[in-house]
């Protein structure tokens, strides 16, 4: 792989610079692990939790998952613990709790 020559760019036009990522296809996403950044990580209370899915649809990673329209679990290779699930739930049935040496096996 050969290395950019980017000695001018100081001068360049935005017609100059070099794309930096090409996505060929929607949802290509699921095929790699995004979540190893995360700081937190939600946990959920399954006695206070009332399944209305607010987490569900509020999670921009896709990574609540649902079985029989109720609420399972975490898909923590795609969280990025931004903790949108824990602030959306009516009944705080969420916490984040932060990532320590003790990580769960990534799923």
């Amino acid at each position: 792989m050969s290395k950019w020559d980017i000695s001018g760019m100081d001068s360049w036009t935005s017609a100059d610079f070099p794309l930096g990522a090409v996505i060929p296809q929607a949802g290509n996403s699921c095929d790699y692990v995004t979540g190893g950044w995360r700081s937190n990580r939600p946990e959920r209370n399954d006695e206070k939790c009332t399944q209305c899915l607010m987490c569900w649809i509020m999670c921009p990673d896709s990574a609540v998952v649902t079985e029989d329209e109720k609420v399972v679990s975490f898909k923590l290779k795609h969280c990025k613990g931004c903790g949108i699930c824990a602030k959306v739930c009516p009944v705080d049935a969420i916490d984040m709790v932060p990532e320590g040496c003790d990580l769960p096996e990534v799923k």
